[in-house]
């Protein structure tokens, strides 16, 4: 398609009868420099889009280059974190038909690695195009006071039974126009959307809707292909995948890609996986039973602990369901043990503390079930590695600040019915000791959360061990050497001494009031000794770490 500017009054129409926009406009494929806009009109005509930094003056125009009924154009040359007004309507005659006006706008994202506030809003399985549905869409927009998210998905089954063209306009198009006219949807695609579509062509309603990145366009590595892609917004790097139709074992040009996506530099403190059939369920599919399931839990997640991904969320079992951090639990749910564990706690900051999480290999994920958006239909719901297992409608709303993750579970009566906070290890931070930690139990993980400001109070070393431990001692200094001492460790001034009692899963938190005189500026290093019962003489050194104060 050549898209040519032409002059402003292109657009300067009357507002169109409502009967010549069949759906739209809604927003695809955005990016901090680009954003395409799409809408169906009831004949062919040639597409024409405005847009401008004000509604009033909207002083760019974009034509298509013959008619058509679904129109498609992409905006360029536009600034990272920025808002756009736009309007949309027909080149020849001119004639506007939505648009020009404040409710027509969106934000661009920010360059990949910024740390601005993220809202991600998630449904899943929500195609019902029923009054379930639309009470969820409801309680989000309450919740978020009418304010449109930063973020969309949606994990799959968009549209029931069959994911036709006229089951999307009653399931998306129909119940949430004024959400797909400021935000760009990012779709997974579901074994309901597969019935009349194919994943191997990009042929069907949903390919033909959706103007997905397969030449790596928003960020990552390119796919190839729409039926699973990738794309960075902010400190996120966010993946999708198809569990419906692409390969699940080698052979597999999906499983390639993860692992190559996946292992590419990127500046993304965050790594968001999202896909349609659950790894861990015993909602209304058993993920011990079923073999895509199985496969899923067999193969991907392992490609996805082994880059450190921190977020899995999927839909397919009607219910929610929430885990604990996990890593390398690929067998049947009898098989989960507390190897398997990296926290055990229920990762709330009022409770057991937050999940305390890094870019590292297998340093945990929390794994999300979330297909309750559109009907309810609950199950056995008792999966030992789920912490909470509810037979309740809702959504998801993440909410991501910097180095802090919060995801909540919001019901269709707008009411928060679990939430967890993942705090994001520091990059940089640079571990000492003996032993290889989260490998041997006399050896626990130990990060670092907050960032380590001057006056900051909210920074904290946290200390994670598959079984109990008794008592905690974390010892803090301004220098080291490798001469003989404690572990072979010994720190050159002792600046201060914390004692942590340990719960019952072996987790202790050393919250640091850190100093606010400039002077005390620069690197402190922290060694950590544990009671141990099970150690040969009651006490393990488990290492330390070196924190940059700034």
């Amino acid at each position: 398609m050549t898209v040519v500017i032409l002059s402003l009054l292109l657009l300067s129409g009357s507002p169109a009868p409502a009967q010549q926009l069949v759906r739209g406009p809604y927003l695809q494929k955005a990016t901090p420099h680009t954003m395409t806009v799409r809408w169906r009109t009831d004949a062919p005509v040639q597409g024409g889009l405005a847009v401008g930094l004000h509604w009033t003056t909207l002083d760019r125009i974009l034509t298509e280059d013959e008619p058509r009924t679904d129109h498609e154009i992409p905006i360029d040359g536009l600034d990272p974190a920025t808002t756009y007004f736009y309007a949309i309507g027909n080149a020849a005659p001119a004639l506007l038909l939505a648009g020009r006006d404040p409710d027509h706008s969106f934000r661009t994202p920010p360059t990949p690695g910024r740390r601005n506030p993220i809202r991600i809003w998630v449904l899943g399985d929500s195609g019902r195009a029923n009054a379930g549905a639309r009470a969820v869409r409801d309680a989000y927009l309450a919740f978020a006071s009418g304010h449109a998210p930063d973020v969309w998905l949606m994990l799959g089954d968009n549209a029931y039974q069959s994911g036709t063209d006229s089951e999307y306009q009653r399931a998306v198009f129909d119940l949430y126009p004024s959400i797909l006219r400021r935000v760009a949807l990012w779709p997974a695609y579901g074994n309901h959307d597969a019935l009349s579509a194919d994943a191997a062509t990009e042929t069907g309603p949903y390919f033909d809707m959706f103007s997905l990145p397969r030449q790596a366009e928003a960020g990552g590595v390119a796919s190839g292909t729409e039926a699973y892609y990738s794309f960075d917004h902010g400190n996120v790097h966010f993946v999708c995948l198809d569990s419906s139709e692409s390969p699940l074992v080698q052979p597999s040009a999906m499983l390639d890609w993860i692992a190559a996506d996946l292992a590419s530099p990127r500046a993304a403190d965050w790594t968001i996986a999202f896909f349609h059939h659950p790894p861990y369920t015993k909602g209304s599919h058993d993920s011990d039973r079923e073999r895509t399931l199985i496969l899923m839990r067999e193969n991907v997640v392992p490609l996805l602990e082994s880059h450190g991904v921190d977020l899995v969320l999927a839909g397919h079992s009607h219910s929610y369901e929430r885990s604990l951090l996990l890593d390398g639990h690929y067998g049947h749910s009898s098989t989960l043990g507390p190897g398997n564990l990296i926290d055990g706690g229920d990762g709330r900051e009022s409770g057991d503390g937050a999940y305390a999480t890094s870019s590292a290999p297998r340093s945990g994920a929390v794994y999300v079930v979330a297909g309750s958006s559109g009907i309810s239909t609950g199950g056995p719901l008792d999966h030992p590695a789920m912490q909470v297992s509810l037979d309740a409608m809702g959504s998801l709303v993440l909410d991501v600040d910097a180095t802090r993750l919060d995801v909540l579970f919001l019901d269709d009566l707008a009411q928060v019915r679990d939430h967890v906070t993942l705090r994001r290890s520091l990059p940089g931070v640079g571990h000492y000791g003996v032993g290889t930690p989260g490998t041997d139990a006399v050896v626990p993980l130990i990060d670092a959360v907050g960032e380590p400001l001057l006056g900051s109070a909210t920074f904290a070393i946290v200390v994670r061990n598959a079984r109990p431990l008794a008592r905690a001692t974390l010892v803090a200094g301004r220098g080291r050497s490798a001469s003989p001492g404690e572990g072979g460790i010994h720190l050159t001034s002792e600046a201060f001494r914390m004692e942590v009692t340990t719960g019952a899963r072996g987790r202790a938190v050393f919250s640091l009031p850190l100093p606010a005189d400039p002077e005390r500026a620069g690197a402190f290093y922290a060694q950590i000794l544990i009671e141990d019962p099970v150690a040969a003489d009651g006490v393990a050194l488990t290492g330390g770490l070196e924190v940059e104060i700034h």
